[in-house]
């Protein structure tokens, strides 16, 4: 297990937390009786490790899973990539330039969705609240746990060492009273790595934190609180809580209790689907007769999936995409819910038209449908039908 260092006047609770846990006690310490124990689970580098996984002779070697060519796009990189700067939705051209031994391997995401499967196996021994967040990671709340094993830190491990026997790959876990402190805690000692936040650490951990790394604070809003002299933690700790509402409106109260290690967000099994949604990337800029025939992959694969989980939606939403990243989105919500294929195709290239010819190259294209009726969902999450 890999134990990350850090510098700082609380760094040595951290320290002493990865190295008590990382000398592997049958024990490690856990947290206090009556507080929520959560668990935040994340693969390690996941696609890149399937791959690697499954092929000998990429381990070892920078790999970027995604598309080689001169409008590719990373979507996840090795160990051996990051060293060179390499990251996910770095396009491939720059991955390339920092990396000239990058090796790319296209995605096989059906292998991926298995492989996720078998993780959540691993995590419905333990517990029955799993918030899946991706296909690699989730939230387990493991406070009225299925197995007892004395404590969550243990639980933690023993999922670890299952995730490492029965799919060849290692994960990161966080352990914390809240999920915002257990998602901090599983990227601590990455990779395979496990660390536990307590209520003793908590404040101290986040006031050293980076306001840039607070769930839910982008880099528009990190940029407008350095502005304001708020940089770490400790700074937005320092702001009183009308501040906080008054410059960035109800997140600020979210904020403001960030700043002292508290979040009472629960661990959610039953989430509603939001939305639905299938996109592709382009080699070439596109004419706007070749819209229609470049999407007919989209639109089938999206109507495939509303057809067979049922849904009734009446909203369709484009994505475009440009070659300088930048990207709109158009919505149209219909009176009546969209029953055909050539109901979600209308109203999409109806919504496209207008931005074509585009003054600039279009490099993706997608199309989401949401607005869903609530009596006929019944998955729980977001689905996006990647085209790659």
């Amino acid at each position: 297990m890999t134990t990350k260092l850090a510098t700082g006047p609380y760094s040595f609770m951290r320290r002493q937390a990865c190295d008590i846990i990382s000398s592997g006690m049958s024990h490690p310490p856990d947290l206090a009786p009556g507080l929520r124990r959560i668990i935040h689970i994340d693969m390690d580098a996941f696609y890149a490790s399937v791959e690697q996984r499954d092929d000998p002779a990429l381990r070892g070697v920078p790999i970027a899973v995604g598309g080689a060519g001169a409008r590719g796009v990373v979507a996840a990189a090795s160990y051996e990539a990051r060293k060179f700067g390499v990251h996910s939705a770095m396009p491939s051209v720059t991955a390339r330039r920092k990396c000239p031994e990058l090796v790319f391997v296209p995605p096989r995401f059906d292998v991926y969705r298995a492989v996720s499967q078998q993780i959540r196996a691993i995590f419905a021994r333990y517990t029955l609240l799993i918030q899946p967040l991706s296909l690699d990671e989730a939230y387990l709340d493991v406070t009225a746990r299925c197995v007892d094993l004395g404590s969550a830190t243990a639980i933690a491990k023993e999922i670890k060492v299952s995730i490492r026997v029965e799919t060849g790959l290692t994960a990161s876990a966080g352990v914390s009273y809240n999920k915002f402190l257990a998602k901090l805690a599983s990227d601590y000692c990455k990779p395979d790595g496990l660390f536990v936040i307590t209520p003793q650490m908590g404040p101290a951990f986040v006031a050293e934190l980076p306001v840039g790394k607070f769930h839910g604070v982008g880099p528009v809003t990190a940029a407008k609180m350095n502005k304001l002299g708020i940089h770490t933690g400790l700074d937005l700790r320092g702001q009183t809580q009308a501040f906080l509402t008054t410059q960035f409106g109800k997140a600020g109260d979210y904020f403001y209790h960030l700043a002292r290690a508290e979040d009472d967000r629960s661990v959610v099994a039953d989430q509603r689907r939001k939305s639905l949604g299938a996109e592709t990337t382009f080699a070439h800029d596109l004419a706007w007769e070749e819209v229609a025939p470049a999407l007919e992959p989209v639109f089938a694969k999206l109507w495939a999936a509303y057809s067979r989980h049922d849904l009734t939606a009446r909203t369709v939403t484009v994505k475009i995409k440009y070659a300088n990243f930048r990207q709109i989105t158009r919505s149209r919500s219909c009176a009546e819910a969209i029953a055909s294929r050539a109901m979600i195709e209308q109203v999409s290239l109806d919504l496209l038209q207008p931005h074509f010819p585009p003054s600039r190259g279009v490099r993706l294209l997608g199309v989401t449908l949401s607005n869903f009726d609530t009596t006929t969902v019944a998955e729980n999450r977001q689905i996006s039908l990647a085209l790659r």
